[in-house]
C-alpha cells in the first residue's frame, strides 16, 4: 500500500530520499535461506574483506544502525572517562545528535567556531591544553566530517595536519564521514586517502544518506587506539541480530562502485542548482541583493541567503530547511535520486518567488 506521492521532491535532506534500487535487490538477495546471527554471516564476512582492501590490512568494521551510533561508538571506544573531544561547534556530534556523546558516553565535547565547518591545527590547539589539570577534561581526540556540515571538503593534506597534530599531542583523530562517499567523489581520491592515508584513526561510515536502508558502520583504522568497541556496541544497543542485511548494504556501496556513482550524481546536482542560481543573478532575473551564496558548493549542499518572506514562500512549493533564520541562511540539499528535472523544476520556483 502506497501512502505518498511518489514524484514528489524536495531538498531539504538526502535523507528524504528513498533506498537506491540496487541497494533494494541487494537486499533480497541476502533474504534467502538462513544465515548466522549476530555477524557470523558471510555477507559480514565479506564486508571485513572489502574494508581491509579499501582502508588497509588492519582495518576493522562494525555494521552499526545508525550515525549517532557510530560516531558516540567510535569516540567512547577512543578514550577514558574523563576524555574530551576538540569539534567544529557546527559538527553533528554538537548539534544535531541530543547531547548522546555527552548523555550516553559521558565525554565532553569542546567545539570551536568556523566560517568554512573545518578544523586546522591552529584552531584545534585552541582547545588542546590543560592535560594533567584534574579540574579540566582531557582533550583526547579530534572529530572533524568530511563532507563538513555545511558542505565543504577537507583534502587529504587537510586531514594530515590535523592528524599529525593530533597525534603530537597524544590525541586520536576520528572522522564523521556521514557524507564520505560525497567527499570522495568530489575530492576524485579513493576513501583511504583522506582516512587511513592521511592519518585517521578510526570514522563512521555512513550509507543512509547515499541510498541505504538505515546502515552506518565504525571502521578501526588503527585497532591499537580503541578497546572495547566489541562490547560497547552491545550495551549501547547497536548490535544488529540479523547483521547480514546491514553489511550485504554496505558492500552494495563498495562492489560495483555505487557508492561514488551514486554520491557523484548527488555533488552534480548541487552544481547544476548553484550554477543556474548563479546564471539567474548574472542575468539580473532576481532583484539585487535577493539571493546570494554562504559557502562554497563542493558536494551535494548549496547554502544560500535570502529572505525568510522569500524562503518561507518558496519553501510552501518545495520543502527545505532554514540553516540559520537569523542571518536568513538556508540549506539546499541533493540526494542520489535528484534528477536534473527536479532541479530546473525548483529554479522556476525560485525564480517565481524571487521575482515577486
Amino acid at each position: 500500500m502506497r501512502l505518498h506521492d511518489p514524484t514528489r521532491r524536495g531538498f531539504a535532506s538526502d535523507n528524504y530520499a528513498g533506498v537506491h534500487p540496487e541497494v533494494l535487490t541487494a537486499l533480497a538477495e541476502a533474504n534467502e535461506g538462513h544465515q548466522i546471527a549476530y555477524g557470523e554471516d558471510q555477507y559480514t564476512e565479506r564486508l571485513s574483506e572489502v574494508i581491509r582492501q579499501e582502508f588497509g590490512e588492519g582495518a576493522e568494521v562494525y555494521p552499526v544502525f545508525n550515525g549517532t551510533g557510530a560516531n558516540v561508538l567510535a569516540l567512547t571506544a577512543l578514550m577514558p572517562r574523563w576524555g574530551a573531544v576538540v569539534s567544529t561547534s557546527t559538527a553533528h556530534l554538537h548539534t544535531d545528535e541530543g547531547g548522546a556523546p555527552e548523555r550516553v558516553s559521558g565525554l565532553k565535547l569542546f567545539t570551536v567556531p568556523t566560517d568554512d565547518g573545518k578544523l586546522t591545527p591552529e584552531l584545534v590547539a585552541t582547545e588542546a591544553w590543560g592535560w594533567g589539570d584534574e579540574h579540566r577534561a582531557q582533550p583526547l581526540a579530534v572529530s572533524i566530517t568530511n563532507s563538513t556540515e555545511v558542505g565543504t571538503l577537507y583534502t587529504p593534506d587537510e586531514v594530515r595536519a590535523v592528524a599529525d597534530f593530533a597525534h603530537e599531542h597524544g590525541m586520536a583523530l576520528h572522522l564523521d564521514g556521514a557524507r564520505i562517499w560525497n567527499a570522495a567523489a568530489a575530492l576524485g581520491t579513493s576513501l583511504r586517502a583522506f582516512t587511513a592515508d592521511a592519518g585517521v584513526d578510526i570514522l563512521s561510515l555512513g550509507g543512509t544518506k547515499n541510498g541505504l536502508l538505515g546502515a552506518e558502520a565504525i571502521v578501526v583504522l588503527d585497532p591499537s587506539r580503541v578497546d572495547g568497541l566489541t562490547y560497547l556496541r552491545k550495551m549501547n544497543m547497536q548490535l544488529a541480530s540479523k547483521m547480514r542485511f546491514l553489511s550485504a548494504q554496505l558492500l552494495t556501496l563498495f562492489e560495483g562502485g555505487l557508492g561514488v556513482r551514486s554520491a557523484g550524481h548527488a555533488n552534480a546536482m548541487a552544481a547544476r542548482l548553484r550554477t543556474g542560481l548563479e546564471t539567474m543573478i548574472a542575468r539580473g532575473e532576481v532583484p539585487e541583493g535577493s539571493l546570494a551564496f554562504s559557502q562554497p558548493t563542493q558536494a551535494n549542499a548549496v547554502f544560500a541567503l535570502l529572505e525568510n518572506a522569500a524562503a518561507d514562500r518558496i519553501r510552501e512549493k518545495v520543502r527545505f530547511y532554514d540553516w540559520d533564520r537569523a542571518r536568513g541562511e538556508v540549506r539546499w540539499m541533493c540526494a542520489f535520486d535528484t534528477s536534473a528535472d527536479d532541479i530546473d523544476a525548483f529554479l522556476r520556483v525560485v525564480h517565481h518567488e524571487l521575482g515577486r
